[in-house]
């Protein structure tokens, strides 16, 4: 079944803490919690917040960290996401590969300022033209590479990515032309293979992964064993509010300096001009693998609404996960309801605020599946099996088993039998792994939305992707619809029919 997008979803969770003093600006207590209160921005703002997120886009956010003076001040979980699962991030993982990029500089393994071919002897062209021999690295982290547009599936028709991209005419001169390219930054992640021996995966552990407790990351990578760079990373929430920190920190952590404040001076102000449009958090400007943002913050942002959000003059970090169409949606909720509360001294203790705030993110959650239990035809199609016709999506069938509880669906594929269950009223997690689809650990819910209707809901969630299935059937015949809640491509997917036997 092909789908060009990945999948997600929460559970709430709010800890509440001891309340720790807000002269914790150093961040030297990594694992504090606090009240709201108690570092300056109140519980009715942060219950704003999530109201106003569950009003504007049901369902698109899944999880959410919210730090102050280095403290966690709010975190919460839409079920069935998890603060133990690893999340997709899409292009926040560009921000991860910058990192390296400034721990290679640190060390003396390159200069930014060195050309990008320099590296690459064997993949560069014979006659390199003059723009390609001008790149630098700084080039590919300012995305001002020189290409006229995204090079990361353009790259793929070489004999390797790294060819493939040395290949490519080069139409504007490096440094004067700029245009988002996650091709650019999968030159950084080889270009950091190459000097160190190691994956940026590998080379980030003991440096960055390690020291700030992120735990079992892992990256995607190409057929040459190069992690991907501009994509593929995953990692929890609170490891994106961790990074966060640490920029928030100027490369501090935990009384040790990371990576040089140099760096992340640079890294995190404005590199190149990208628009003018002053309501737009995408036209602020670009730093190294970061965006600039209104109200004088910045961030790294991957597909569908994975945000670290990092507010230097409010000294607060704002980690999100989603899976939505509308990322400037999310972003406008926080600066609306987050950056007016935040108060430059403690405010008054208000435990009925925050009990309230408590309630609320301990009962958030994806929505079900509202229907019946049961259909008057639901025995009748229990047990049967329906052959589809010849699709784009390489069903071969589908059965039903609605006398079980759960309820069973087992989808026929050349691979073999993928069943799965479907809760009804909860989520019923398992795995359901299908070629191209980007995760097999999903949770589900279903019920009869009609008479003839069958629905469920896949909630992949590691991944920012929720896919919906109605079945609906008629006499001997099924007809199957889908569809995604975000996509690089159409949402909606054909439609499939098939029949039983009898």
């Amino acid at each position: 079944m092909k789908i060009l997008a990945p999948l997600t979803i929460g559970v709430a969770l709010f800890v509440l803490a001891a309340c720790t003093s807000p002269g914790n600006e150093t961040g030297e207590n990594q694992k504090g919690f606090s009240t709201p209160e108690a570092m300056g921005i109140s519980s009715g703002a942060i219950l704003g917040f999530v109201d106003a997120l569950e009003k504007e886009q049901p369902d698109a956010v899944h999880s959410f960290i919210l730090r102050r003076h280095g403290n966690i001040v709010a975190q919460g979980w839409w079920t069935p996401y998890r603060p133990e699962s690893p999340h997709m991030l899409y292009s926040l993982s560009k921000s991860f590969t910058s990192t390296a990029i400034g721990f290679a500089q640190d060390e003396g393994l390159l200069s930014i300022d060195d050309p990008v071919i320099s590296f690459f002897p064997d993949e560069t062209p014979e006659n390199p033209s003059d723009n390609l021999k001008a790149m630098r690295i700084r080039d590919l982290l300012k995305m001002n590479s020189g290409h006229q547009e995204d090079t990361s599936g353009r790259m793929r028709s070489g004999k390797t990515n790294v060819k493939g991209f040395l290949a490519l005419e080069v139409e504007h001169k490096p440094g004067t032309h700029f245009v988002y390219n996650s091709g650019a930054t999968y030159m950084l992640s080889a270009i950091i293979q190459k000097v160190t021996g190691q994956t940026v995966l590998e080379y980030l552990e003991p440096r960055l992964f390690e020291p700030l407790g992120i735990e079992n990351p892992t990256w995607e990578s190409d057929a040459e064993g190069i992690n991907f760079g501009g994509w593929g990373l995953s990692v929890t929430t609170e490891d994106i509010s961790r990074l966060g920190q640490l920029y928030l920190q100027k490369g501090m952590w935990k009384g040790e300096q990371l990576v040089s404040e140099a760096w992340v001076e640079e890294a995190t102000k404005l590199q190149t001009s990208n628009g003018s449009n002053p309501d737009s958090d995408w036209e602020q400007g670009y730093g190294y693998q970061f965006w600039m943002c209104r109200h004088g913050l910045y961030r790294g942002d991957g597909a569908f609404g994975q945000f670290c959000i990092v507010m230097p003059e409010q000294d607060a970090v704002l980690a999100i996960t989603s899976g939505t169409g509308d990322m400037q949606g999310i972003m406008n909720v926080a600066w609306d309801h987050l950056l007016p509360a935040m108060k430059s001294a403690p405010l008054p203790p208000n435990k009925a605020g925050v009990d309230s705030l408590n309630q609320r993110l301990q009962g958030l959650g994806i929505s079900l599946i509202e229907g019946s239990e049961t259909a008057e035809i639901a025995s009748a199609i229990s047990g049967k099996s329906y052959e589809m016709n010849p699709n784009g999506l390489s069903i071969l069938g589908v059965s039903f088993d609605f006398e079980t509880t759960p309820n069973l669906v087992t989808i026929r594929i050349d691979e073999g039998e993928k069943p799965f269950s479907a809760g009804y009223g909860t989520w019923e997690k398992g795995e359901l792994k299908i070629p191209s689809w980007p995760s097999e650990l999903m949770a589900a819910s279903g019920a009869w939305v009609g008479p003839d209707t069958y629905a469920v809901k896949l909630v992949y969630y590691e991944t920012p992707y929720h896919i919906m299935f109605r079945f609906r059937f008629e006499g001997n015949s099924l007809f199957w619809d889908t569809e995604l809640n975000a996509s690089f491509s159409p949402t909606k997917l054909e439609q499939l029919t098939g029949t039983s036997g009898s």
